[in-house]
């Protein structure tokens, strides 16, 4: 197999990546054959996912400049994957040129091309961590000299808790990493459900079967358990919805969005 350029040595191009996935799905290039043929595999089931994705980068974006109006310039995205355009720090920069971002991933592809994306940006780092470990997170030297952690901070988990087995007990990394945070941060999450998808849960269990195939489970979990990662947290109003109902930027426009882009669960929650 031929290895791209970019991509980093000591890295296994034979297997599939859900952030390379992730990639492909949005349109776009740091992804292999090996991605590619495993999404068209998960979209044959689920023909909607590349709708799905975008929903979650739009809701991103309208929950980073919210944060930013609120007076919070500081981020802290895990699992952040390949940097695409309009990414974190472009719309948090754009908002207010002060802004700090810390990433974190543990796909080596994901941080190769971060750092090659954030060259000569002072204002945003990437560190590779675990969010199954946050106290890896939470003492890395990158971040902890990046962001003043007695300030409010924006957490983004976007995209990224599905993938972790309650056998990791997410509810637990996520309290810990709370715990951490002054009061004032947020906390933003969007998760994969059943609910919401227009497709039987059988339909959609294939394309869940697809990525349990390559080894990357993904946990579907019902609004009920989606809404525990915010325990202790305020809810920003409009609450636990689906992503094109959080903060719609003009109200006409969730009328004319894809049933895709419904799947699923987005929130933001303020800590106390």
């Amino acid at each position: 197999m031929e290895r791209p350029a970019w991509a980093p040595r000591g890295i296994d191009i034979s297997v599939p990546s859900v952030s390379r996935m992730y990639d492909f799905y949005l349109g776009g290039s740091h992804n292999f054959e090996v991605d590619r043929e495993a999404a068209r595999k998960a979209m044959e089931f689920m023909p909607g996912l590349p709708k799905i994705m975008q929903a979650n980068r739009a809701f991103m974006r309208r929950a980073v400049r919210y944060a930013v109006s609120q007076g919070i310039t500081q981020f802290l995205d895990i699992g952040s994957g390949i940097p695409t355009f309009g990414n974190v720090h472009e719309v948090a920069q754009a908002a207010d040129p002060e802004a700090r971002v810390a990433y974190v991933d543990h796909d080596p592809v994901a941080v190769a091309h971060s750092r090659a994306v954030l060259e000569g940006n002072d204002r945003a780092v990437i560190a590779a961590a675990d969010l199954r470990r946050p106290q890896e997170i939470a003492k890395n030297p990158a971040i902890s000299e990046l962001l003043d952690l007695d300030r409010p901070v924006a957490l983004l988990l976007v995209a990224v808790l599905h993938f972790i087995e309650d056998s990791d007990d997410p509810h637990a990394a996520v309290a810990e990493l709370c715990e951490g945070l002054a009061p004032g941060s947020l906390i933003v999450i969007t998760h994969a459900s059943y609910e919401g998808i227009p497709l039987t849960q059988e339909e959609a269990g294939g394309a869940v079967g697809v990525y349990k195939d390559i080894r990357n489970p993904l946990v579907m979990r019902s609004r009920e358990e989606i809404a525990r990662f915010f325990e202790g947290h305020e809810m920003v109003e409009p609450g636990l919805v689906s992503m094109p109902n959080w903060r719609p930027d003009a109200p006409h426009a969730v009328e004319h969005e894809d049933p895709f882009a419904f799947s699923g669960f987005a929130g933001v929650g303020r800590k106390a």
